[in-house]
């Protein structure tokens, strides 16, 4: 019967419960997510601390935050530097960026004119033929400045000019770091176009290019603007700037000149005025360059801005150069390749390219800062509606004196620090549970293809061990593993070792009692035929007839019951010859018809020859069994048909015979030993059920198989052997 194969093996069944392992990247992930919620509130805390710090070094102190300060400037020679919140573009066409702090620009016109060596008195003409608007600011150690110049005739330097003065241009005068000179720069350029200034003597002479000065020179309906960027570590603590206007073509002379001073001394150069020097001085001693700081008014105006909202992540992370993977390119490129778009599914890469509206304004607003104003502090994450979905963590503080909230202090980080952090730490874990799951799966599939590859041996040394017929034919070999597998094979060891012992005791048993029993059936017979010759009544006579039929009955099982052990005993020892099958058969049925003359035999036999290698007589009484079988269970005349064919290169012979049906269960146990299937009123007849059983021996001696089948076109059992042929 064959066993139903389950697909689903212990190779399977290991690597599918491996598959819950799974679960640990999960718990692990919601483990991090919970430990960002931690460090987020930690991140809240300390913003909040430094806001509140920073506020406390601030309280009391309302002269910083004096209204008449803020104010726009006056036109005198000192220069109010404002914060600007963000670069500024100098390419853009236009003064646009300056458009949020233009309401502190300051007007010089005529009563700005200033006498220099090229104009030692100013002019006489029209006052307002030559004015400009200018403002400065401050944003991430560069001063900002534009002017929007009034001039009703515009010359430009020619192209072939060496000299820097015999056109409009614009001056800076600044006073030296070391406070002992001023350094004075010129901007005069060909055309509309990116500004090249140069330092120049007292006497103009001798321009040499600036680079760390740049610009840009924009023509208008009526004049130009003009906009600047100085590093703030070349400016000392003076600074001026000089408008020259040329209007004459040919000589080239200057007309006049409006600045922003009086006097191009150390003593009358206007100084630099930031309207928040104190607080300058406080934020910039707390040293917090991982924050956006800015402070402002009880109005909301910024009075000053320190840092940059992009780089404002609270956190310095990078990863170390050793954890690139730089030296490993096979890795690199999973990591890169695989891994990480397969992490970035689930993960979101921080990004620093976004922009805060709210930030770039003169003015701050907000939930927290009116909480602020109102002498509570607060700290909120608000959520940027851009591609970058960053996340943006604002603290407000407010600033007090005299019982009173005069302005607040405001600390933003933005989550890219602790976006990056839960990411690099996602990815560790990913990577290490990845493989740790890699090595245990493959670990377990290995062990259970052991342990499979262990059971299946077993098995095949079980299924080996007895053949189609039920005998015992190999031997089982134990297992030294100390398993229990190994166990259970050391169990079918000893269990194969007694059945083997027990089916030989079997085997012998036949012939054993057949050698036993004759020798009392010997002289229960001669006992017989010694009574038999002594003068009896006709009683005593049938009680003899009767005893020495059951003799003689018994004397047939006994024969029957040794002749299969020693055919197997002949069989072992009997050499093979070249046959004609044909020859034998038909040899064989012309005797069963004189040996059964009341039973009606056909044959259907080729006339070509079939060799086959065997021994004719073994064959013989194979067919005995056959015909013997096919007799006892035929209908009376029907006939019994003895067939043989060549198949390829076998031979087929088939015995035929109109009867009963072979009951299914029956059909692969009627050449088992010991096996009968007769009618009750054939058991009468000695007989053992090993006929078909030494047909079988017989038809395996020569290398053959033999089967039953019930006939399908009529009432009837057909016995088929099948032969190889034989070829030298």
């Amino acid at each position: 019967m064959l066993a139903f194969k389950n697909p689903f093996g212990i190779r399977f069944k290991l690597v599918f419960l491996s598959s819950f392992l799974l679960v640990i990247p999960w718990l692990g992930y919601q483990y991090i997510l919970e430990m960002e919620t931690y460090l987020r509130r930690g991140q809240e805390q300390t913003v909040l601390g430094i806001a509140q710090a920073l506020a406390t070094a601030l309280n009391e102190r309302p002269e910083l935050f004096d209204e008449g300060v803020y104010g726009p400037a006056t036109s005198t020679e000192d220069l109010y530097v404002y914060p600007v919140f963000s670069p500024l573009s100098l390419d853009d066409g236009a003064i646009v960026d300056w458009r949020e702090y233009q309401q502190y620009e300051v007007e010089y016109g005529a009563k700005d004119y200033l006498s220099t060596s090229l104009a030692p008195v100013r002019l006489q003409g029209n006052e307002d033929s030559l004015k400009f608007k200018s403002m400065v600011g401050e944003h991430n150690g560069s001063l900002y400045a534009y002017f929007k110049v009034k001039d009703d005739n515009l010359v430009y330097r020619s192209q072939t000019s060496l000299s820097v003065h015999r056109s409009d241009f614009i001056q800076i005068s600044m006073l030296s770091k070391q406070g002992n000179e001023i350094n004075r720069y010129v901007i005069a350029p060909h055309e509309p176009e990116y500004l090249y200034p140069f330092r120049v003597a007292d006497d103009y002479s001798n321009p040499i290019h600036e680079d760390r000065i740049s610009g840009q020179w924009y023509e208008t309906e009526g004049g130009y603007e003009v906009e600047l960027q100085i590093p703030m570590d070349m400016l000392g603590d003076k600074l001026g700037f000089a408008i020259f206007d040329v209007d004459d073509q040919q000589n080239r002379g200057i007309n006049s000149v409006v600045a922003t001073y009086r006097s191009e001394d150390k003593e009358n150069l206007g100084s630099l005025r930031l309207p928040t020097p104190e607080i300058d001085r406080i934020v910039a001693g707390m040293g917090h360059n991982n924050s956006r700081i800015q402070v402002v008014d009880r109005g909301g105006r910024v009075l000053l801005t320190v840092g940059d909202i992009q780089s404002a992540t609270g956190l310095q992370l990078e990863r170390p150069a050793d954890e690139r993977l730089s030296g490993n390119k096979a890795i690199t490129y999973v990591q890169e390749k695989i891994l990480n778009p397969l992490y970035y599914q689930i993960l979101s890469k921080p990004s620093n390219d976004f922009i805060d509206e709210l930030y770039s304004g003169v003015r701050r607003e907000g939930a927290h800062i009116d909480s602020a104003l109102d002498g509570m502090p607060f700290t909120q994450f608000r959520t940027l509606t851009d591609e970058t979905q960053t996340r943006l963590l604002e603290a407000a503080h407010p600033i007090v004196a005299g019982g009173e909230v005069i302005g607040a202090v405001l600390v933003d980080q933005n989550m890219n620090g602790l976006r990056t952090f839960r990411n690099l730490a996602l990815e560790q874990l990913f990577n290490t549970i990845l493989a740790v799951m890699l090595m245990v799966t493959l670990g377990l599939f290995f062990f259970a293809s052991r342990i499979s590859s262990r059971i299946r041996l077993l098995r095949n040394q079980a299924e080996g061990i007895i053949d189609e017929s039920g005998r015992v034919m190999n031997t089982m070999m134990p297992s030294r593993n100390s398993d229990e597998i190994g166990d259970l094979s050391r169990s079918f060891a000893n269990i194969v070792e007694r059945l083997s012992q027990y089916t030989i005791y079997l085997e012998n048993m036949s012939s054993r009692l057949s050698h036993e029993l004759r020798t009392p059936v010997t002289v229960v017979r001669s006992s017989l035929e010694n009574l038999s010759m002594i003068n009896s009544n006709d009683e005593s006579k049938i009680y003899i007839e009767r005893a020495e039929e059951g003799i003689k009955r018994l004397n047939l099982i006994l024969t029957n019951m040794s002749e299969a052990t020693r055919l197997e005993q002949m069989l072992q020892t009997s050499e093979k010859e070249k046959i004609n099958l044909c020859h034998v058969i038909y040899g064989c049925v012309e005797g069963y018809k004189l040996a059964y003359p009341e039973s009606v035999f056909e044959t259907e036999l080729t006339d070509q020859p079939i060799l086959i290698n065997g021994v004719p007589e073994y064959f013989a009484q194979l067919l005995d069994k056959l015909i013997a079988n096919a007799v006892e269970f035929s209908y009376s005349n029907e006939p019994i048909v003895v067939y043989c064919q060549g198949l390829r290169d076998h031979a087929v012979v088939k015995v035929s015979n109109a009867g009963p049906f072979l009951p299914e269960e029956m059909k692969d146990r009627v050449f088992d030993s010991m096996i009968s299937i007769r009618p009750q009123e054939k058991q009468k007849q000695p007989h053992l059920g090993l006929g078909l059983h030494i047909a079988r021996l017989i038809a395996e001696f020569h290398g053959g198989r033999i089967s039953a089948e019930n006939q399908t076109d009529r009432e009837g059992v057909v016995i088929s052997l099948v032969v190889p042929l034989f070829y030298r």
